[in-house]
């Protein structure tokens, strides 16, 4: 009689868990930091005059958000569609002049003067986007930059009043609610900065994930292979240029409020010039590289001039105070070094640095 033992019963391996990356949830996190940094009353010598959650401090950083979102929705033509517009600035500046002058001139309330601000620089997108795109390459970037250099002059010229001239227009605050209104309230204007970046991420980020914002990047690689498919890219270059303009004049109604008015330097086409070194010094067509640069930029152009005009600049021997002394000198060469060494912006340094990170644990 034989006896048989009992084999044991394969069990099914368990499937094995998703790990979730913790890269998801970063932007996540920097939002939470940004939203808690009013309660925050750190003092980082060197990097801020004063602590965090002063006035001062929360308006540079408010100026740092909406650069960063007006740097977004910038690339958004020039990185993910490949468009090189010289004239961008013009919907900036029509956001902050439309916002002013319908609240200063024609007594519109805040929201409403937003609102219709934005989608009165969307619709000036639209208009001049159908007649420039008719165009392409260097055409295309000086049909842009002329149609920038007509609306600064207008500006200038301050037809019937409207825009003030080369002395700006002050934002009348009486018909601004109250809570944004005072030096006291700064962090309510903060928190609006915060929003428009929000808005500026998500729209941006939402067209980039669509299957229009993959058409679009195939505009940008090879237009002829997307004609061959049945695709017209003169309406999704139209659909690209008209949402970069709303987000800009979005951006320009945010800036309005933070510096109570408008000012004609915002028109000149050296803003466009400057949106575009923002978007290089981060990368162009990455994820987050434009945000970040048009941060970075921003912040260091208004220290340096605080650094300019400091003691430690001042006690320098003549050969190095002259340049030290010139805030775009040192952007400049910022900049050239940025280009040189990380030529796919901030965004790329992950990528350059990660093999250094792996190699370090090894030679320990």
């Amino acid at each position: 009689m034989t006896t048989q033992t009992a084999q044991p019963k394969a069990t099914a391996a368990a499937p094995p868990r998703k790990r979730v990356p913790l890269a998801r949830f970063g932007p996540l996190v920097v939002l939470v930091v940004l939203i808690a940094l009013p309660y925050c009353g750190l003092k980082i010598p060197g990097v801020f005059d004063n602590a965090v959650n002063t006035p001062g401090t929360l308006q540079l950083l408010a100026l740092c958000l909406v650069f960063g979102a007006l740097a977004m929705g910038y690339d958004l033509l020039f990185g993910r569609t490949g468009l090189l517009s010289f004239g961008h600035a013009l919907y900036f500046a029509a956001g902050v002049y439309g916002t002013d002058m319908l609240v200063t001139k024609a007594g519109y309330g805040l929201w409403t003067s937003i609102l219709l601000a934005v989608v009165g620089t969307a619709t000036l997108a639209a208009l001049l986007g159908a007649v420039a795109l008719r165009t392409g390459g260097i055409a295309f970037a000086m049909v842009t930059l002329a149609f920038a250099q007509v609306a600064a002059i207008t500006i200038g010229r301050n037809p019937g009043g409207a825009t003030g001239g080369e002395e700006g227009l002050p934002m009348d605050t009486a018909r601004v609610p109250d809570f944004l209104v005072g030096v006291s309230n700064t962090v309510n204007l903060y928190w609006l900065a915060v929003a428009v970046l929000v808005i500026t991420v998500l729209v941006v980020h939402a067209i980039a994930d669509s299957p229009a914002g993959r058409v679009l990047a195939a505009v940008r690689d090879d237009e002829r292979r997307v004609g061959v498919l049945g695709l017209d890219p003169y309406r999704y270059r139209l659909f690209a240029f008209t949402v970069s303009g709303g987000l800009a004049g979005l951006a320009g109604a945010m800036y309005a409020l933070l510096i109570g008015g408008a000012t004609p330097h915002i028109a000149a086409s050296d803003q466009t010039l400057t949106l575009l070194v923002m978007v290089v010094l981060g990368g162009p067509g990455t994820r987050w590289g434009p945000l970040l640069g048009g941060f970075l930029f921003t912040y260091l152009d208004y220290r340096l001039v605080a650094l300019r005009d400091s003691d430690a600049v001042s006690g320098l021997p003549g050969f190095l105070r002259g340049p030290l002394s010139q805030p775009l000198f040192i952007l400049g060469t910022v900049f050239i070094l940025a280009v040189y060494f990380f030529p796919g912006g901030l965004a790329g340094l992950r990528t350059r640095l990660g093999p250094l990170a792996r190699w370090i644990p090894e030679r320990r």
